[in-house]
């Protein structure tokens, strides 16, 4: 007898339009309560959905079809009759591939399961400054003279190579404004100007893919499988310095898509060290990983956390506004724990706190996320479950 374990997430019903669209939103629905809630009977999925019994075999026998539901054997439930049989979604059997682009360093790959665990691990370098060299676009030269391009298609290859089960679809994080279609359409840090990502890894490797800004990724990945609320930000710092949005439970992505895009924010008055897109002072020549490490290996040692304490307090300056006005219960910082944990964050709350209307300290956390390393990864996953299963 096998048992998933309960989740906490609630599920966000969607309103359905034309027949076709209200059985995908009933499968939507069913999986959603499965992997919200954990295994369950036939009978038990019709009562929480309110469906009839008859509808509900029917959707889990498509669902048990198509491989993305499993039987797991009868409950353990004492009930009058013969023991219910148990349905949950294909937790082990299906695999996800995530990619990360937005580390200073590396561009990372795993193979992870539908709960967002990683199973195998690639990475590889960073070219050398991708984000000094001529702006590269995929309408001019689809792949060639593009050697961050040339590097994912590779580091691709090779974590596909490493699952062990049918792939469910490819889910990517990459710093910059994602338009639609998985087109990136500004991306200074990689060089990048109209690279139409989810086209080039869709034709390479004929899987489903799914492509998000880096910040939107990990939002997603701590509202999902990080115990994150319905209404956080969460600030990404890396190369860059991004953020994502929940609100109400829905990520916020704004009328051009670029919600969260404060890293060329400019912050305060009074100058501040020019930053590689054009202007002085904006948010990332504080915060970014390169820049803040730059400056703590550059600080006074009679004082060598005020990096740290300035960085925390002009990120609260930038936000403060944005927390107030969405009413935002959480701000959660991602990125390397040595930088941003403590004086850092320690700064950035007392600044929030200092420059909002006074309400009870319980209500805000500032805090930083679980398992910052892989974040990304596993909000690429994520995606895939969304985009794939419907699954939020």
């Amino acid at each position: 007898m096998v048992t998933a374990a309960p989740r906490a997430r609630r599920v966000h019903p969607r309103t359905a339009v034309l027949p076709a669209h209200g059985r995908r939103h009933n499968l939507s629905l069913l999986l959603q309560t499965l992997y919200s809630a954990g295994a369950m009977s036939r009978a038990d999925l019709a009562r929480r959905l309110d469906l009839t019994k008859v509808t509900v075999s029917d959707l889990v026998a498509e669902l048990l079809e198509s491989g993305h539901a499993v039987e797991l054997g009868p409950s353990e439930e004492v009930r009058p009759g013969k023991p219910a049989t148990l349905v949950d979604v294909n937790r082990t059997g299906l695999q996800i591939i995530g990619l990360d682009l937005a580390e200073h360093q590396t561009l990372r790959a795993a193979v992870l399961d539908l709960d967002g665990q990683i199973l195998a691990r690639a990475e590889r370098p960073m070219p050398d400054d991708p984000g000094a060299r001529a702006v590269h676009s995929t309408k001019e030269k689809p792949i060639e003279g593009d050697p961050v391009l040339e590097v994912v298609l590779d580091l691709t290859r090779e974590v596909i190579e490493l699952a062990t089960a049918p792939l469910l679809g490819i889910g990517v994080g990459t710093p910059g404004i994602v338009g639609p279609g998985g087109v990136v359409d500004t991306a200074p840090n990689l060089g990048w100007v109209d690279v139409s990502l989810r086209e080039v890894l869709a034709a390479e490797t004929g899987l489903p893919v799914f492509v998000s800004n880096d910040a939107d990724a990990a939002v997603h990945a701590d509202h999902t499988l990080g115990g994150g609320g319905d209404d956080l930000m969460l600030i990404k710092v890396g190369r860059g310095v991004g953020c994502g949005l929940i609100v109400g439970g829905q990520r916020v992505r704004g009328a051009h898509f670029a919600a969260g895009e404060i890293g060329h924010v400019t912050v305060g008055t009074d100058g501040g060290a020019p930053c590689r897109c054009g202007k002085d002072g904006c948010l990332e020549t504080w915060l970014s990983a390169p820049n803040l490490e730059r400056l703590l290996a550059e600080a006074d040692p009679v004082d060598p956390d005020r990096p740290r304490r300035e960085a925390g307090e002009r990120l609260g300056i930038a936000i403060a506004p944005v927390v107030a006005a969405l009413d935002l219960a959480e701000v959660v910082l991602t990125g390397p724990e040595d930088l941003l944990g403590g004086v850092l964050l320690d700064m950035l709350d007392a600044t929030l706190r200092s420059r909002m209307l006074a309400r009870p300290s319980t209500s805000l956390t500032v805090r930083l996320a679980r398992d910052s390393d892989d974040i990304v990864l596993r909000g690429a996953s994520v995606l895939v479950l969304w985009d794939q299963l419907g699954v939020t």
